[in-house]
């Protein structure tokens, strides 16, 4: 599995080969890498703030279950839709532009739901999600700036990102609910979206993209088009793109239900109480910190991306099998750090994998589709895992997982044997 020449074939090229960006100097470039991992963890110590508001402010307003429910898809579809438009509008317009869009949106999205009093504003105060991409964009700004064989690495520092996230905005949202209300915690996230977006138009700079990468393709017209559903579509057919995507689908569907399903598992199966809940997700939030900072970058700097994303298929299946056979908050507990390093290393793998595949001035469009396949995945994911565990159980949700990813497993292995047969011949 160690970088050889021939595991190295396997693996796509970007198809912009300079050594890195030239519309940005030295140190405004690692300044804007910098300023974009902070904007992120804001970004997501902001939607943990939210997490701790919505819940309660929709039990307070009447919704049952279904209507929770319903409410939360709504914001995957919406997310589905403006995802591969976003990203395209960060290629065209820089990332300034995006990262202000996005900013400014997650802030009236606060407002709206520091004045939601009925059942109708609680639907309202998401429609700013289509907007609210500001992972992808900073996620854009880090590969644009970064190396191309550094870039799995700089990518995988987003974990860092969602680890700081999810302790914090878990923490305080909790405490700031608890002692002042949901409308002074929702206040609370729109004055932090404001800082991002403060951050944003002080450091991050106009374009992250390389001056010569241009698609010559299509009319001038045409490359300003935000809604040409060609031009995002014709990333489909760059080598290996559609096969990643598939695996990105198949392989992460399983773990997406059980990632949406947790809550619920851990109420009904496991009888956990909100604070001890708020105890296990910061666990989590410690795991997944260890795990992107310390592990995933040696991985990636150690082993060729092919043989890693084979790895994070394996261990996810054997993930599965464990999730089948917990009975106990402490196999949980457990289950949760190979979890952890798997889906890391296969969010990473992927979505580098993906964007050296593309020209760079395209990275935000391939990030953006990246995005939507994970609102993809949460819009369907609690239809299929209710149906799961209301019919067979939580072991069901494990063995799903077990399986599927043996299955995709079992085909990468044997492509890959292909593959060498066909080069020795």
């Amino acid at each position: 599995m160690r970088r050889t020449a021939e595991a190295t074939a396997e693996e796509p090229r970007s198809s912009v080969s300079s050594p890195g960006n030239t519309a940005v100097p030295p140190p405004g470039r690692m300044t804007a890498i910098y300023v974009a991992y902070l904007i992120a963890a804001l970004d997501l110590t902001w939607m943990f703030l939210q997490f701790s508001v919505t819940p309660y402010l929709a039990k307070k307003l009447g919704f049952n279950t279904l209507q929770f429910g319903y409410l939360q898809t709504t914001v995957g579809v919406i997310q589905l839709l403006g995802g591969p438009m976003f990203g395209r509008f960060g290629d065209i317009f820089g990332a300034r532009a995006a990262l202000t869009v996005a900013c400014s949106a997650s802030t009236v999205f606060f407002l709206l739901l520091a004045i939601a009093n009925n059942p109708a504003m609680l639907f309202i105060h998401k429609l700013p999600t289509v907007f609210m991409h500001v992972l992808p964009v900073t996620q854009m700004v880090v590969a644009d700036l970064s190396q191309p064989e550094k870039r799995a690495d700089a990518l995988s520092k987003f974990g860092l990102c969602f680890g700081f996230g999810m302790i914090v905005g878990s923490t305080v949202g909790g405490q700031l609910v608890k002692q002042y209300g949901e409308t002074f915690t929702a206040c609370v996230g729109a004055a932090g979206s404001a800082s991002s977006l403060l951050l944003v138009l002080l450091f991050i700079p106009k374009t992250t993209k390389h001056g010569a990468a241009k698609s010559d393709s299509k009319s001038e017209k045409d490359k300003k088009s935000i809604f040409n559903m060609g031009e995002i579509t014709r990333l489909m057919k760059y080598p290996r793109v559609m096969r990643t995507f598939v695996v990105k689908i198949v392989s992460g569907l399983p773990s997406v239900i059980f990632q949406v399903m947790f809550s619920i598992i851990a109420l009904e199966f496991f009888k956990l109480q909100p604070q001890q809940n708020g105890y296990l997700m910061a666990y989590f939030g410690i795991v997944q910190m260890v795990v992107q900072g310390g592990v995933v970058g040696r991985l990636t700097a150690r082993f060729s991306e092919y043989w890693l994303l084979v790895f994070s298929v394996g261990v996810s299946a054997v993930v599965g099998l464990a999730q089948a056979l917990m009975q106990t908050v402490f196999h949980l507990c457990l289950t949760v750090i190979p979890m952890v390093l798997s889906l890391s290393v296969f969010s990473v793998i992927t979505d580098s994998i993906l964007t050296k595949s593309v020209p760079s001035s395209d990275t935000g469009t391939m990030l953006g589709l990246c995005a939507s396949v994970q609102s993809l995945l949460r819009t369907v994911g609690p239809t299929i895992g209710g149906y799961l565990y209301l019919n067979y159980g939580i072991s069901s949700i494990g063995f799903n997982q077990f399986y599927i990813n043996c299955a995709v497993f079992a085909f990468m292995m044997l492509r890959r044997l292909s593959t060498a047969r066909k080069e020795s011949q």
